[in-house]
């Protein structure tokens, strides 16, 4: 028997690359329900569709809402009955959130304070969100709403009781084949006969497929107290070497440099070296515990703490680097991968 036998988990932005490997996880388990909260009907109906097909028995477990997280009162209408949730809704390119970067608050931030408001109401018991190593040291829209949502999660762990809700954090590098990555680019453009674009060879980014990214949100909720930030540990590549993995897969029709995108780093932070500092090595995670002191600072300055980070942050710069043959074995870990390849020898 799980902790989640009989329960009712949301999962918000449900109808995402998340979302459904969360369902792939969960839908033949004990678990008593899965809602799936979204804005996009069309996606919602497909998923409802599919499910039926591969699950006939357990489709019904799964139940669909309409709504936006920056709707509070939609939020409130699926949070009835909820005992768990994994917050998954926000808005991720980095490109559209420099254009429009109040739109990345107004989802990413503020509607990640009414999923919060409505759990605590609602005696929600665990709250897993979802952030983005774009939230460490951000220089993108998209980052500094991440890190601002991370605030939040903090802020409101701090004004709830832990034994009625427990809130807490991941955080996570690129997840492999999720809906808009590269991987999915560079096969489709394989497909057509076109060069990969390519923005710097030597841009480096930490790989996880989206099975590491459930465990990592399972072993959050397993093990958080209020506030923690979980981060797994995770290999990298550069951009350069993974499209050349993507070609020894998929076919080599050449390369086009075409530079950096608006708001893009040269490497990934996935823990800063002032969390690196009071993190708890878990083995294949690190958790990095809220920061709970109060706003009287007196008692520091006569105490006071000598050491306020560590020598060095952990980036993809610095993490194991996984050459052309590593990064091919890490993309055969995904189902994309495996399904595209199964395609072309079938046909």
């Amino acid at each position: 028997m799980s902790i989640f036998k009989d329960k009712t988990l949301l999962i918000t932005g449900g109808t995402g690359s998340f979302g459904n490997t969360v369902l792939n996880h969960f839908i033949t388990s004990d678990i008593g329900e899965i809602r799936i909260f979204s804005r996009d009907e069309k996606k919602q109906d497909d998923m409802r569709h599919d499910l039926q097909v591969r699950y006939p028995v357990e489709s019904g477990k799964v139940k669909f809402y309409i709504g936006d997280v920056r709707d509070l009162a939609s939020v409130d209408n699926a949070m009835n009955g909820v005992d768990f949730i994994f917050h998954a809704a926000a808005l991720k390119q980095v490109p559209s959130c420099e254009f429009f970067p109040i739109e990345a608050v107004k989802t990413n931030v503020l509607g990640t304070e009414n999923v919060l408001t409505s759990a605590i109401n609602h005696g929600v018991k665990r709250v897993v969100c979802l952030s983005t190593d774009k939230a460490a040291y951000p220089i993108n829209a998209m980052g500094i709403s991440k890190a601002m949502m991370e605030k939040v999660i903090v802020a409101k762990s701090r004004t709830v009781d832990k034994d009625r809700t427990t809130i807490c954090c991941t955080r996570y590098g690129n997840v492999m084949c999720s809906r808009g990555s590269v991987i999915p680019l560079f096969r489709d453009q394989i497909a057509r006969g076109k060069p990969l674009t390519v923005t710097d060879p030597n841009m480096t980014r930490f790989l996880m497929n989206l099975d590491e990214a459930v465990e990592l949100v399972r072993f959050a909720f397993n093990h958080a107290d209020p506030g923690d930030l979980f981060i797994q540990k995770a290999d990298a590549c550069t951009i350069g070497d993974l499209a050349k993995a993507v070609q020894k897969l998929f076919g080599d029709t050449g390369t086009n440099i075409i530079g950096t995108r608006h708001g893009e780093k040269l490497f990934e932070t996935l823990m800063t070296r002032e969390e690196r500092l009071r993190a708890e090595d878990m083995g294949s995670y690190f958790r990095v515990r809220a920061d709970n002191r109060d706003l009287n600072y007196d008692q520091y300055f006569v105490k006071g703490q000598v050491r306020t980070m560590a020598d060095e942050a952990y980036t993809s710069h610095n993490t194991t680097r996984l050459d052309v043959e590593g990064t091919v074995k890490k993309l055969l870990t995904t189902d994309y991968v495996r399904e595209e390849l199964d395609g072309i020898r079938h046909n």
